[in-house]
């Protein structure tokens, strides 16, 4: 199958076979200068701008024909409104120009089974943390419930917002250059805000405190930027492996994976295998080419869901900024929920999409 994958700055196309195989997974990001955030208008430009370009290259990577493909699948959110119409609209040009069957993939949903399929974790928690999304997650009742999530603004979206506040680059990524600059000589630990209410954390409290800090301290010559990012991590980080640990031990469950954007950062990945080391477990990470959104996570989450019934007719192929992960039914998970057969090759709009219990 084809993914496409554009609900925010970076814009992917993947290819891949049933058993996970991947046979191409172009990339590309809108990057803004220093200190400025990307918005949904111009980055659904860019993606207006490279989306046929990277479409050809995956093809030609993977060195199929359209007639080879079984479905064609694309991100129906969550996302930024602008950017995910765009892969809407040239998923369903495609579809239609290679008579292919249709399927709109949740955004969330997809960076587990992507880690899943990768790492080879069969039913893990999931911490699923990125600009736009932190959940806690858990496979339970045909369903990824959320046992823990923000109140307010993202983890991702704290770090990239105090990157803009100390002018660092957002190339490659904010998170990424908050990363190295954390690895600073001899460290000096600023106390923040620890916010965790129950299962849910709360970020935008962190981020005015460390605004305010930074600009204090940094003209004062009391602290270095890398002690700032330092103190963020620990402290942002502390709070995602508490509230995750309290959900595997709900679960009763020793195995955890870290998805999306921030679950490529080192630091976190150390935090979670101490965390499920000192419980007798195990921890399961991947590098950037499966955390960060790509196309291939969309083509293979959309196959597997393709191949168990779910299929998007025309007229519902829309986008939506808003998806719960909890609001898909997850019938290839569940042994015993009635699921169709598995959908012959190349059929169009068809089998009909199961009901949900």
């Amino acid at each position: 199958s084809l993914g496409i994958e554009g609900s925010a700055n970076k814009l992917g196309v993947g290819i891949v076979r049933e058993d996970g195989s991947i046979l191409s997974n172009v990339r590309h990001t809108y990057i803004t200068p220093p200190g400025t955030g990307f918005l949904p208008k111009e980055t659904a430009e860019h993606h207006r701008t490279h989306i046929v370009r990277l479409v050809r290259e995956a093809m030609k990577e993977a060195d199929i024909a359209p007639s080879d493909l079984d479905c064609v699948c694309y991100t129906k959110g969550p996302g930024m409104g602008g950017p995910l119409r765009v892969g809407a609209v040239v998923a369903r040009m495609l579809a239609q120009m290679w008579g292919k069957p249709l399927v709109g993939v949740n955004h969330c949903i997809a960076h587990i089974e992507m880690g899943r399929v990768v790492t080879g974790a069969d039913d893990p928690v999931a911490l699923y943390v990125s600009g736009g999304n932190t959940q806690v997650i858990a496979f339970a009742q045909g369903r990824y419930q959320i046992f823990g999530e923000t109140i307010d603004i993202a983890v991702g979206n704290c770090l990239d917002r105090f990157a803009r506040v100390v002018n660092l680059s957002n190339d490659p990524s904010p998170g990424y250059n908050i990363e190295q600059s954390a690895k600073v000589d001899d460290p000096h630990f600023l106390e923040l805000p620890y916010c965790v209410k129950g299962m849910d954390v709360s970020f935008a409290g962190i981020l005015s405190n460390i605004e305010e800090v930074a600009n204090a301290k940094l003209k004062a010559g009391e602290c270095r930027i890398g002690d700032l990012c330092f103190s963020l991590q620990e402290t942002v980080f502390g709070m995602l492996v508490e509230t995750t640990e309290r959900a595997m031990a709900h679960c009763g469950n020793n195995e955890v994976m870290a998805v999306g954007g921030v679950g490529c950062n080192k630091r976190l990945h150390q935090m979670l295998v101490q965390m499920a080391e000192q419980r007798g477990g195990k921890a399961y990470t991947t590098d950037d080419r499966y955390c960060i959104d790509n196309g291939a996570m969309i083509a293979y989450t959309g196959l597997v869901m393709f191949r168990h019934g779910h299929v998007t007719p025309l007229e519902d192929a829309t986008c939506t900024q808003r998806f719960r992960t909890d609001d898909v039914l997850v019938n290839w998970r569940t042994d015993d929920a009635p699921a169709p057969n598995p959908a012959p090759k190349q059929s169009v709009w068809c089998p009909a999409r199961p009901e949900a219990s």
